[in-house]
């Protein structure tokens, strides 16, 4: 199975980074090491990084209050949601889930509850990096019809998803994807209110990326280079099988980037990229696992 996995994400990775024009003689020919790196741009783009992970915790935190768990400190929210985001590594999509499960029970939140509360948050992510991702159409519509184009698709699209019938569906199309079980009188209005919050926070992930671009001393415009960020998200995460999308993010993300960047600097920054997501998130996810085994397993001191 592991092999399988591992033979189809080579195959769409290489087929989608081949399609944007990236070889290995071209990515071989990129001089990083001449490139103008503003490392205090860098630092900041790191900083935004982030602040959008513990946002996501805290989101998290607030849906868990809104389906009736517990009132989790913010620090808490962020705490076991970063440890559990461990498990976006392992194959699969689910072992984030059961992680964040298992933490939360041991802070009083029924396992129905942390469940739905994970789930809603994956959807509202996931929505919310899609309609990101949709800002492209900024770049490639007529000057005259952006005033309206992007809001339009926003606004729409918001208004449609929210119309009870519609809600309810996709809320049970989704839970049934995840093979779980949705909320019982769950509001179009409180979910609305949860998507904006997601939608907040991947803006800020998505200007993280573009600020770690510039850094790196690329002159990229914003909407073209955040969405692009967005939708390869979304891309790589409908690749089940590759653990955190490993592979197949990098390769959309040098289809999209390529435009702007040449395929062999995009292939660069999206390796970068990666090392970038992946540091900023495994490091303080870790110390948070050291600190939560060590109290876990400290003697008690009462008498």
């Amino acid at each position: 199975m592991l092999a399988a996995q591992l033979v189809a994400t080579i195959i769409v990775t290489w087929f989608v980074a081949a399609q944007a024009g990236l070889t290995t003689s071209r990515l071989r020919g990129v001089e990083i090491a001449s490139w103008p790196v503003d490392w205090a741009l860098f630092g900041g783009s790191c900083i935004l990084l982030l602040v959008g992970y513990f946002g996501t915790g805290l989101v998290w935190g607030h849906i868990v209050r809104g389906l009736g768990g517990a009132t989790l400190p913010g620090a808490t929210s962020i705490r076991l949601f970063m440890v559990a985001n461990l498990g976006r590594y392992v194959p699969g999509k689910v072992w984030q889930i059961a992680g964040l499960v298992a933490l939360s029970r041991e802070r009083g939140i029924p396992a129905s509850t942390a469940t739905a509360a994970a789930v809603l948050g994956q959807g509202i992510g996931l929505a919310s990096a899609t309609l990101i991702g949709l800002t492209s159409l900024w770049t490639i519509t007529d000057e005259s019809a952006r005033p309206w184009v992007i809001p339009g698709v926003l606004i729409g699209g918001l208004a449609l998803s929210l119309a009870p019938p519609v809600f309810h569906r996709v809320v049970g199309l989704w839970f049934r994807l995840a093979r779980s079980t949705p909320p019982e009188d769950l509001l179009p209005g409180r979910a609305a209110g949860w998507f904006l919050l997601g939608l907040a926070n991947w803006a800020t992930y998505a200007l993280a990326f573009w600020v770690m671009v510039r850094s790196l001393g690329f002159e990229t415009e914003l909407l073209p280079t955040a969405s692009a960020f967005a939708a390869a998200y979304v891309l790589g995460y409908l690749a089940v099988f590759a653990p955190a999308g490993i592979g197949v993010r990098e390769g959309f993300l040098v289809a999209l980037m390529a435009p702007q960047l040449g395929a062999g600097p995009a292939g660069a920054v999206a390796v970068i990229a990666r090392l970038w997501t992946t540091v900023v998130e495994v490091v303080p996810a870790a110390a948070f696992w050291t600190g939560h085994v060590t109290r876990t397993h400290a003697p008690d001191s009462s008498p």
